[in-house]
């Protein structure tokens, strides 16, 4: 199994964070398939403010790539993500078009 961790901000306004919010609590089935489709294990998200830090478990032949293909040829999820645009807004350092960005692990207790 890997873990990643991403971070990624959400724009500053109260009712759009609550909006967010209510959609993760309640979530589309078909994102959630495309998601345990992918490789992905257990999947969380937490929020300070407007920062978001999500935590991924994965099989260990999990790969962004792959994720990336199968989330282009699903129309669904390309829904989602046209959606979800409207609430977040990339870390001003990352890459054009990118929105989750990956975290360097800098320490872990139990190595």
């Amino acid at each position: 199994m890997k873990r990643y961790c991403l971070a990624l901000d959400l724009v500053d306004d109260e009712k759009l964070i609550a909006e967010y919010e209510a959609y993760h609590v309640n979530g589309w089935p078909e994102i959630k398939r495309s998601i345990i489709d992918s490789g992905i294990l257990d999947m969380q998200i937490y929020r300070v403010s407007n920062r978001l830090f999500m935590i991924m478990e994965t099989e260990n032949d999990f790969s962004f790539d792959k994720k990336a293909l199968m989330d282009a040829s699903n129309p669904k999820v390309e829904e989602w993500e046209k959606l979800m645009w409207k609430y977040q807004q990339a870390l001003p350092f990352a890459k054009p078009g990118e929105k989750w960005v990956l975290m360097k692990n800098i320490f872990q207790l139990n190595a």
